[in-house]
């Protein structure tokens, strides 16, 4: 595939024989030439790709990748490359947050860390999913910037008592958590989780993470973590299907930081450990 956009994250190493080693697994861009066993007319196609540096060494920070034939996505002529690039780690992430434990029709979905990448899109595809959406927010400050068309309530954690003001949107409490920091949340989790809910854990901050074992028990919650690379096959290929079709009806999108050229890519590379600004961050390829 000749990528024409790259998706900075947070890569992690991986063992391979290979002297070869291309950082970032999510891009876009139009496929050039195909294996024996592939439909010859992909050649042409525009794409979207995920996994391309998932334990192998051909990332998307270059003008060509090769990918097996099923994470290249067929991405609608009407959406961007921009957007393609940015849906796949925290895309398929999101959706198998809000989708592993089974449908979020008429749910309340609580998402922290809404205006993240994963948690922006999470919220959206439960929204789109028919799920009554909840979220948080670090700062009072950031309220502003949450999409009232996606959140029904939003809540700052800054304020006196998070969980009292969850409540008052879900006084049963919420049926399914979407959480990018446990180690943080896990008293708050507990305190606003219906019997039977569900936490679906993608982070934390420290790595040994405590939980109030005993509420969380009694409640029957069930805590699902979340590893991105290991999801199942199938999985990720009905995340991408989904993807896709929330995409094109004009249900999921992601607000583009800065743009740089591959040249360029310490500096996005920067940009990211920093965590300024606002937006994804791209890095454009050169054709």
């Amino acid at each position: 595939m000749g990528a024409r956009a790259s998706s900075p994250h947070a890569d992690f190493k991986r063992p391979w024989s290979q002297a070869r080693d291309d950082p970032h697994s999510d891009g876009a861009g139009v496929i050039d030439a195909v294996g024996a066993q592939v439909d010859a007319r992909r050649v042409g196609q525009r794409v979207w790709v995920y996994g391309a540096r998932s334990y192998r060494p051909f990332g998307t920070a270059a003008q060509y990748t090769v990918v097996p034939d099923h994470q290249a996505v067929p991405l609608p002529d009407h959406l961007s490359d921009e957007l393609g690039a940015s849906l796949g780690i925290p895309g398929i992430t999101a959706h198998r947050t809000v989708f592993a434990d089974g449908p979020v029709d008429g749910q309340l979905v609580l998402v922290h860390g809404v205006l993240g990448g994963v948690g922006s899109l999470a919220a959206q595809l439960a929204h789109w999913a028919g799920a009554t959406v909840i979220a948080t927010v670090r700062r009072t400050a950031d309220l502003s910037r949450v999409d009232a068309a996606v959140v029904s309530h939003a809540v700052a954690l800054d304020t006196g008592e998070p969980a009292a003001a969850i409540r008052s949107y879900a006084p049963r409490g919420v049926d399914r958590i979407i959480e990018v920091a446990l180690s943080d949340n896990a008293g708050l989790d507990t305190a606003v989780a219906a019997n039977s809910a569900v936490i679906a854990a993608y982070a934390t901050r420290t790595d040994r993470t405590e939980i109030p074992f005993w509420p969380l028990l009694f409640n029957n919650v069930t805590l699902r973590l979340l590893g991105s690379d290991d999801f199942p096959v199938e999985a990720k290929r009905q995340a991408a299907r989904d993807l896709t079709s929330a995409a094109a009806v004009g249900a999921l999108t992601v607000a583009v930081g800065d743009r740089h050229p591959l040249d360029d890519i310490a500096k996005a590379h920067d940009h990211v450990d920093a965590r300024g600004g606002h937006g994804r961050i791209l890095v454009t390829i050169p054709q």
